[in-house]
């Protein structure tokens, strides 16, 4: 069985342990912060006292930025912006525990040269995780199956299956080779599947690097018996998987979405759902919770779970794990091992 307890890293005598504070929403800090990951934060870094800071216009939280160095972020962060800079001359670095930091990270951070880490590279892994599972099962038919066999009580035949049932030799497009994109065509090579990739910005030798053949939106579409949408939300990507697209999957082929709803048109997605073209698993729609009366809830060929392919329960602690880690490199001067850079932001979730 794993430790329960995040490893707290041996920091030479040699290291400064630099003043930290941790900026989030007190229920995300409820879940995130066990009091074995407090141990190990506190372990690299003076951490200053608790409750975490989610207003920074506080008397409370402008004493604690006044000689914070690092900034420990969380879902729920206030943005960074000039005014909370300002009250934290001694700030030079955001260490954020989740994925994303457009919420927080203004333009004002990146002017002033404050370093920044994320842990979207921890957040990957149970998304591809996921999205594997969902891959494997789809393959099988097995949510279809085992809703005919509770609805009847009686095994097909199964001499008689289908020759479209199964993942050996199976095409699996992959729609972007973002970090999660890149940890599911890792998570697929032991198997016998056929891997697609559509990225623009993927060069050819970096796809044989990645062992996937490289091809255009259209032919990913068309050639794959699954697509798997992990594209950011971006003005360009908006709406991105059309109707054109969808209509062109192959029979019984299967959209997986754990991106964002907005990536595919979501009218066009329910209307092929509901001529039977094809099939969905979408951890993500637009909005985020469909209302009650939404057609899609009534599409028994798709599969919509509540946005929990990310991050959840125990896997919390790969997310304070890397954050760990991080504060222990930056300590050392040795770097952030995942860095966000300000010229890709503009292409990241």
């Amino acid at each position: 069985m794993p430790s329960t307890t995040p490893t707290v890293p041996t920091t030479p005598a040699a290291h400064r342990r630099p003043r930290a504070a941790v900026a989030m929403k007190p229920d995300a800090a409820a879940a995130v912060l066990t009091p074995g990951a407090l141990a190990a934060l506190a372990g690299v870094c003076e951490l200053a006292p608790l409750p975490v800071l989610d207003d920074f216009t506080t008397d409370r939280a402008r004493a604690t930025l006044a000689d914070t160095e690092i900034l420990v972020t969380g879902w729920g962060c206030p943005p960074l912006d000039e005014s909370v800079l300002a009250a934290a001359p001694q700030l030079r670095a955001v260490v954020h525990t989740a994925g994303t930091v457009r919420g927080h990270v203004t333009e004002a951070c990146w002017e002033r040269g404050i370093e920044v880490s994320s842990a979207a590279a921890a957040n990957a892994l149970p998304v591809a995780e996921y999205t594997v599972a969902m891959i494997l099962l789809s393959g099988k038919r097995v949510l279809e199956r085992a809703r005919d066999y509770r609805a009847e009580h009686c095994r097909d035949d199964w001499l008689r299956t289908s020759a479209e049932v199964g993942n050996y030799g199976r095409t699996v497009g992959i729609l972007s080779a973002s970090l999660i994109g890149r940890r599911v065509i890792e998570l697929l090579r032991p198997y016998d599947l056929r891997v697609l990739l559509h990225d623009p910005y993927v060069s050819e030798a970096d796809a044989a690097e990645l062992g996937v053949r490289p091809v255009g939106l259209a032919e990913l579409f068309a050639q794959s018996d699954a697509v798997s949408v992990h594209t950011p939300l971006l003005p360009a990507t908006l709406g991105l998987v059309s109707r054109e697209l969808l209509m062109s999957m192959r029979p019984d082929g299967v959209l997986i979405n754990t991106s964002r709803g907005a990536v595919v048109d979501q009218d066009a997605l329910t209307d092929v759902l509901r001529q039977n073209r094809i099939r969905a698993i979408l951890d993500v729609t637009d909005p985020d919770t469909l209302p009650s009366s939404h057609p899609l809830w009534e599409c028994d060929n798709a599969l919509i779970t509540p946005h929990l392919a990310g991050s959840q329960g125990n896997e919390w602690r790969r997310l304070v794990d890397l954050a760990v880690g991080e504060i222990d490199r930056w300590a050392a001067g040795d770097g952030f091992a995942h860095p966000v850079r300000r010229e890709r932001l503009a292409f990241l979730a």
